[in-house]
């Protein structure tokens, strides 16, 4: 019974694909209406539209905020729009949040400024700072007159952290206790809460101004006496963070330690808030998406309906350059023309050695890119790094090379051939490895990021110094 509830499972359809059908059949019975001479308006009021509607609302209703989120990505502008409509005011702010910036843009745009305030009127102060920096100045300002004093406070210190600050990822709503207290009061004082905040598995043990003294993991609270203090059973080593540290140090202790949350504190260890397995994860995703657009030379997440011109404008920049280094290549196979002439055999060659050392540097990229986000690398220990990847690839070079040598004698019975194409391997591998290390290294040196663009640097670089080398040394080898 388990199997076939579990294949039942499998082969029954996503939200996206309910939500697409349903949608089809409401744009079905609205294209009749439009194709008719005398458009009848009781048709496309009928009881049988009205249904489709109503389909697509309730479906939408059950929907968590991230499926829906996901549903608004995959659907072209006008019917995300449509959809958009249909989504419960309580969840437009949720929605928001998880929605891709590029998506968040189309979905703000379509809002006025009274349903932008109403939407946040459902999130914490943190999540509205994550919203802030995409909604309009007028709807801020009537955001921040909306709160209370204090969490009107809160808001204005998180949107005062720098976006790649522990700061920014920072969680205000804590349950903070005392430590002359008994664990029975505590259990009390608990009960009476509607609801714990999310990813709660310790309380923080302040004093009265508010300085972090310890924690009280939840399930030493559940299984110790309840007449013993707080203080007997609370921990005093913890994980401190500061909201002015670098959100990648924090994501880096939450993987080190298994941290569910960790207390953030000022420089006299006053709790300031608290940051959550979720943001980090979150953090994590987000970092990890940008660095792959980077590498490919996008500057922003892209709308994957976004409007031509638009998608032209955040491609434009990366592909102008290598045009450029393109025209750089070509014209270092035109100082060779004659070479080429007289042995056509390297025009065929040449993509070989150019094709190999972009892969071959584009590895090294991603492996230093990882490295240095998780702060694997300092200035020690670049060099070592260089003389460990050219290592690598002299020793590919010598096993490929041999290899792409006997294929080119197999292939032209020309043994000097075959021997230019194994050298100019390997000097092309060994150059993708000094300037796959160097690029990112140069980057960060210059307060850039590592992998924005590397990926095209070092394709280029690696194809015209492909070309220059194999046709360098044919040239002296080989005519």
């Amino acid at each position: 019974m388990t199997e076939t509830h579990n294949h039942d499972d499998e082969n029954s359809p996503t939200p996206l694909q309910q939500v697409i059908y349903l949608l089809r059949k409401y744009r079905l019975v609205e294209g009749f209406v439009n194709l008719e001479d005398n458009p009848d308006q009781s048709l496309a009021e009928s009881a049988v539209q009205a249904q489709n509607l109503a389909e697509l609302q309730q479906l939408l209703d059950q929907l968590h905020p991230a499926d829906i989120a996901h549903i608004l990505e995959a659907l072209p502008l006008e019917d995300r729009l449509f959809i958009w409509s249909l989504v419960k005011a309580e969840y437009d702010g949720e929605v928001l949040l998880e929605a891709s910036d590029a998506v968040r843009a189309t979905l703000i745009t379509d809002m006025g400024t009274q349903e932008l305030v109403a939407a946040t009127e459902y999130l914490n102060t943190d999540e509205i700072a994550d919203l802030a920096p995409d909604l309009p100045q007028d709807v801020i300002d009537d955001v921040f007159r909306s709160l209370p004093i204090t969490e009107r406070e809160q808001l204005r210190a998180a949107m005062s952290y720098p976006e790649d600050s522990v700061g920014a990822l920072m969680d205000f709503d804590v349950i903070t206790i005392r430590e002359d207290v008994r664990l029975e009061v505590v259990l009390r004082y608990l009960r009476r809460l509607e609801e714990m905040p999310d990813h709660t598995d310790q309380l923080f043990v302040v004093d009265r101004n508010e300085h972090l003294k310890g924690v009280l993991l939840i399930n030493r609270l559940l299984v110790s006496d309840p007449d013993k203090l707080v203080a007997e059973v609370m921990v005093k080593e913890m994980i401190k963070l500061h909201p002015d540290d670098v959100a990648q140090q924090a994501a880096n202790a939450f993987e080190r330690y298994d941290l569910v949350s960790a207390s953030v504190v000022d420089d006299n260890d006053k709790l300031l808030g608290r940051v959550t397995v979720n943001t980090v994860i979150d953090f994590i995703r987000d970092k990890a998406e940008n660095e792959a657009l980077n590498l490919a030379g996008l500057s922003e997440e892209e709308d994957l309906f976004a409007p031509v011109l638009k998608s032209v404008k955040n491609r434009w920049v990366w592909l102008a350059i290598n045009l450029v280094t393109a025209f750089i290549a070509s014209r270092v196979i035109g100082i060779f023309e004659d070479s080429i002439e007289k042995l056509v055999a390297l025009a065929a060659l040449m993509p070989i050695i150019a094709g190999i050392g972009g892969n071959s540097g584009n590895q090294t990229i991603t492996m230093i890119v990882r490295a240095l986000a998780l702060d694997q690398i300092n200035t020690s220990s670049a060099w070592n790094l260089i003389a460990k990847e050219i290592g690598v690839s002299a020793v590919n070079g010598l096993l490929w090379g041999a290899v792409v040598g006997l294929f080119t004698f197999a292939i032209y019975q020309n043994a000097e051939l075959g021997l230019v194409m194994t050298l100019a391997l390997i000097l092309n591998l060994l150059l993708a490895a000094l300037l796959g290390v160097l690029i990112p290294l140069t980057l960060r040196k210059f307060g850039r990021d590592p992998a924005l663009g590397s990926s095209v640097i070092i394709t280029a670089v690696t194809d015209s110094g492909g070309f220059f080398i194999f046709l360098s040394l044919a040239t002296i080898f080989l005519l």
